[in-house]
C-alpha cells in the first residue's frame, strides 16, 4: 500500500518519556513552576516553544530560559534515559527487507535525533533522518519537518506518516499524507481520532499489519 514510511521518533520508535520528563522537570523547577510528574507527559512530542507558552503561560524570554535548562539536562544524560520500544528493531528490519523507504520526521533537534538512533543501532534502517534544524531547534513546525523529509523521497505519492500525537497527524495532513496513530506512545485514541488519524494501531503487531 505504502512505499515510503515516515516515522516520528519520541513515542513512536523510542520510549523517551523518562529522559524528557526529567529534563522538563529540571527546567520548570529552575523557572519556579511545579507540575505533577504525570502532567509532564503532554510536553513530549510538540516543540517546547509551543508547549511552554500553552501549558505554563511563558513569554518568549521565559520559554528560551526554560529550553536552555532543558537542554542542559537532556544533552548531559536525558537522551540516554530512553530505549527503543519492543519490536521496533524487528519491524524496521522487516520493512527494509520488503523494500520500503524509511524516513524519520521528528520535532527533536536533528543532530540529537541522529545521535539517539545511532546509539540504539536504528539509524542504519533510514534513508533520511529529519528533525528541527540547528538554526531553529525549538520552533520548527512538524509540517515543515515532514515536508523536508518528503522532498527527497523516492515515491512521495505513496507515503504515510506514523506517530503518536496530534502534531504528527497535523503535520501529515498539511502535506497531504495519511497518518497512522499508534496507541503505545504518549497520545491516546481520543486525541489521535480527533486530529483526524486515518488509521489507529493499538500495538506493534497492528502497526506491522498496517505497513506490510
Amino acid at each position: 500500500m505504502w512505499n515510503t514510511i515516515l516515522f516520528d521518533l519520541d513515542g513512536t520508535l523510542t520510549d523517551s518519556q523518562e529522559g524528557i520528563i526529567n529534563a522538563i522537570s529540571y527546567a520548570l523547577d529552575y523557572m519556579g513552576v511545579h507540575m505533577e510528574r504525570g502532567e509532564l507527559v503532554k510536553f513530549i512530542g510538540p516543540p517546547l516553544m509551543e508547549s511552554l507558552p500553552e501549558y505554563c503561560g511563558f513569554n518568549l524570554k521565559q520559554s528560551e530560559d526554560a529550553i536552555e535548562r532543558f537542554r542542559e539536562y537532556y544533552q548531559a544524560r536525558g537522551w540516554l534515559e530512553n530505549a527503543p520500544y519492543p519490536g521496533v528493531p524487528a519491524l524496521l528490519r522487516d520493512l527494509k527487507a520488503a523494500g520500503k523507504e524509511l524516513l524519520v520526521a521528528t520535532s527533536k533537534p536533528e543532530a540529537m535525533a541522529v545521535q539517539v538512533l545511532e546509539h540504539f543501532g536504528l539509524a542504519q534502517y533510514f534513508e533520511r533522518i529529519c528533525g528541527a534544524p540547528s538554526s531553529a531547534p525549538d520552533s520548527t513546525r512538524k509540517a515543515d519537518v515532514v515536508r523536508r523529509a518528503l522532498s527527497g523521497a523516492a515515491d512521495p505519492s505513496r507515503a504515510v506518516m506514523v506517530g503518536d500525537r496530534r502534531h504528527d497527524v497535523a503535520g501529515a495532513k498539511e502535506n497531504g499524507l495519511p497518518c497512522i496513530g499508534v496507541l503505545y506512545g504518549y497520545g491516546g485514541r481520543e486525541e489521535l481520532e480527533a486530529a483526524g488519524a486515518e488509521f489507529i494501531a493499538e500495538d506493534m503487531g497492528a502497526l506491522k499489519e498496517c505497513l506490510l
